[in-house]
């Protein structure tokens, strides 16, 4: 075993090690290690709230931060069958497990890439919902082991690869996406639901052009 795999163990085996000490914090863990992405929906559709009547770039990257997660979960599926990992649960059977048992692979866990593309993505468009979002995705991952469901590498991978899905993907589609925002909001149904956009990118000047002012 190298020197990875035992840190990987000896900080799966503490985080255990403290959900055994700590009952009084299993149900409310576990709820939100299973159930916990609703609260990442929620933080999307606070960010839709909050892009009505701003910028085109900002309506533009929090739609991106969901079709990112999406995306960021696809990447995640064969890379999962790749390096097919078991759940600590299977080679550590003695440990405290919180988590149903579940035939799929450890690595890296679907709930935290999900969390990170989310957070991520949210950065770009607002800030405060992004920091509310990256305390969400830490604790998330943090329960993803504390219920036994995953190592420390699987989330911490997890975390990374969803957010260079969203951010990378930023990097590259910004600017079409702040045109095809900018171009939907024309539609009546749209701006009535989204609001006006300001000015400065209402009518950029075509597809890879235009104004692109970063959300806060």
């Amino acid at each position: 075993m190298n020197t990875a795999h035992r840190l990987d163990d000896q900080l799966l085996l503490a985080a255990n090690g403290f959900a055994r000490d700590t009952p009084g914090l299993h149900g409310i863990l576990l709820d939100y290690g299973k159930y916990g992405l609703v609260v990442f929906a929620a933080l999307l559709l606070a960010g839709l709230v909050a892009a009505r009547g701003r910028t085109s770039t900002a309506l533009a990257a929090t739609g991106w931060a969901a079709v990112a997660t999406l995306l960021a979960l696809a990447v995640n599926q064969p890379l999962g069958h790749l390096v097919a990992e078991a759940r600590p649960y299977v080679t550590h059977p003695t440990i405290l497990r919180l988590a149903d048992r579940t035939a799929d692979f450890s690595f890296p866990s679907d709930h935290a890439v999900m969390a990170g593309a989310v957070a991520a993505g949210l950065t770009i468009a607002h800030r405060r919902l992004g920091a509310l979002a990256w305390v969400a995705a830490v604790l998330m991952a943090f329960t993803r082991v504390y219920i036994g469901a995953h190592y420390p590498w699987d989330v911490a991978a997890g975390l990374v690869l969803g957010s260079l899905v969203a951010l990378l993907g930023w990097l590259v589609l910004r600017r079409p996406l702040v045109w095809l925002t900018a171009r939907l909001r024309e539609q009546p149904g749209i701006r009535s639901l989204f609001g006006a956009p300001h000015a400065e990118t209402s009518a950029p000047a075509g597809p890879l052009g235009g104004s692109v002012a970063a959300g806060s």
